[in-house]
């Protein structure tokens, strides 16, 4: 499914390793390619990557892990979902320009197939979901700025309109419905970043599927037991977990669970 490009406007940036992407928000891009550095989750995971792995990228935004899970394996077949319109055409774009062997999909991956309300934030892209909650978005936003080191005075400045939203119908598909339609035996890294819908993927996962998931990232958030309910379902199928908190998340509730099965 492609988007016209001509229907939202987006911005151009440099990365600090010079590559030129397009992106929705600037600000918002560079703190989510911090997060792609070799000392955290998705370093760590993209380490462990061979050519010719399969990698989902599930919650793709703009697709600077697929972009980095490329410059470190660069002969990977990397299928990346984004269901908000404005979000994927910067993904298909910068996709096209850096990924080779990659598929950009416009769906959002849930437990279901079929039609969902999602709420797209135009200023904080990111943390758009099928689940948005912008009091919470907002709380944990306030902390991770905190923790940065961000002046109390200017943290409700930046906060203003962040997480106001609109609501979108959008389409959502399964990672055994993935599989399926891309005939993939093996998926050697499920990468999920969904905004509290992270429970929601795992669960359109069929059983017969479960033995060809080989490693899960997933940043989850811990509210009404989902983080207890995602270990144990990993752990129901087959999968050691190992569940960290980065620094500038300290006191919110994100935490980064890796699974190896």
């Amino acid at each position: 499914m492609h988007a016209d490009s001509s229907d939202f406007p987006k911005a151009n940036l440099e990365l600090p390793d010079g590559r030129k992407i397009a992106c929705v928000t600037e600000s918002e891009a560079l703190l989510l390619w911090d997060e792609m550095s070799a000392e955290g989750m998705y370093g760590s995971v993209a380490a462990s990557l061979r050519p010719g792995d399969v990698v989902l990228d599930i919650g793709a935004n703009i697709g600077l892990a697929s972009l980095m899970f490329h410059h470190t394996v660069p002969d990977l077949r990397i299928f990346a979902f984004e269901p908000a319109p404005q979000t994927f055409v910067c993904l298909e774009e910068n996709l096209r320009q850096h990924v080779p062997q990659s598929t950009a999909v416009r769906a959002a991956v849930s437990d279901r197939i079929g039609e969902l309300e999602f709420t797209f934030y135009p200023n904080s892209p990111g943390n758009s979901s099928l689940f948005a909650n912008r009091g919470a978005d907002d709380e944990t936003t306030r902390q991770f700025l905190r923790n940065s080191g961000i002046d109390e005075e200017y943290i409700d400045e930046l906060l203003e309109d962040l997480h106001s939203g609109t609501s979108l119908t959008v389409h959502a598909t399964t990672v055994s419905e993935i599989m399926r339609r891309y005939r993939i035996e093996e998926i050697d890294l499920l990468k999920i970043d969904v905004e509290r819908a992270e429970l929601s993927v795992l669960q359109g996962i069929e059983e017969s599927h479960w033995p060809m998931i080989r490693r899960i990232a997933a940043e989850v958030h811990a509210e009404n037991g989902r983080l207890e309910q995602i270990t144990t379902l990993l752990r129901q199928h087959g999968f050691s977990t190992t569940v960290s908190q980065s620094p500038k998340l300290a006191g919110t509730v994100l935490y980064e669970l890796i699974a190896h099965a």
